[in-house]
């Protein structure tokens, strides 16, 4: 009878092993496979020439201390994005993630400039967290109202257009930030003279990017007329704007200055 109980106990012990193997060897593949799809994640970020790199959750930003405002700042807009949601604006509030503290707002009192969104408050409805987040002042830099209304918001509108109809792209924006601008308030926030922005569809089959370099000033131009080539933003500053991209793929695109396989109707 002992004999009998010990090798019942035995058979049970065994069962209880080879289940607790096969659960963890099957776990561990499906984590396997799980980490696998992950890997597919799109990272298009710039360089930083000043390795000040925050990444938020609905942007990153690079910003240059020495001229208070961002180099750039990046993100993806996809056509789910764009809404319509008309939520309050909160205030605009430096950003905790910059080590050496962003520009405050006050800053911009009795300046003659606008607060002016890299990332646009009107690419980030879809939430009222996304939408909040733009406010931080890492995101902002001087524009007078003439041009941030003006041919600025046509620009950004034009790209909302764009990620309509192509489902999804990467954009890029920053002020061209150089030696003996103007500066503003307490803490010297430079002006830009120029603007750039940079949109990138990156969906097969067809790979295509425009970029865009615009003076800081008022102006009925088509937009098709502010078109150059990722290489000559990049010679301005100092930024290798997609370096995870294919080396020949970044070159074609980036010496690019066709616009033809973009609607500026």
């Amino acid at each position: 009878m002992r004999n009998r109980k010990f090798i019942y106990t035995l058979i049970s012990i065994l069962f209880a092993v080879g289940f607790y193997v096969y659960d963890n060897y099957d776990t561990e593949e499906i984590s396997v496979s799980n980490n696998t799809k992950n890997t597919s994640v799109t990272n298009f970020l710039p360089t930083s020439t000043t390795g000040e790199i925050a990444h938020h959750n609905f942007y990153s930003v690079s910003y240059n201390e020495a001229f208070e405002q961002a180099e750039w700042v990046a993100y993806e807009l996809e056509n789910s994005h764009i809404k319509s949601a008309n939520f309050k604006r909160p205030y605009f509030v430096e950003d905790p993630k910059i080590s050496t503290k962003s520009a405050s707002y006050r800053n911009y009192k009795n300046s003659g400039y606008n607060k002016g969104h890299l990332c646009p408050a009107g690419d980030r409805k879809f939430s009222k967290e996304a939408f909040d987040e733009t406010f931080l002042m890492s995101n902002v830099t001087p524009q007078t109202y003439e041009f941030n209304s003006g041919v600025w918001n046509r620009l950004e509108q034009k790209v909302r257009y764009w990620a309509k109809k192509h489902r999804k792209l990467y954009v890029v924006t920053g002020g061209i930030l150089t030696q003996n601008l103007k500066r503003i308030g307490n803490e010297k926030v430079a002006v830009p003279k120029y603007f750039y922005k940079i949109v990138l569809d990156y969906q097969e089959p067809e790979i295509k990017a425009v970029a865009f370099l615009m003076p800081h000033k008022k102006s009925e131009k088509g937009l098709h007329q502010f078109v150059v080539s990722i290489d000559e933003i990049e010679q301005k500053t100092g930024i290798d704007f997609f370096p995870e991209l294919e080396d020949s793929l970044e070159t074609k695109l980036e010496s690019s200055m066709s616009y033809t396989k973009w609607n500026f109707r």
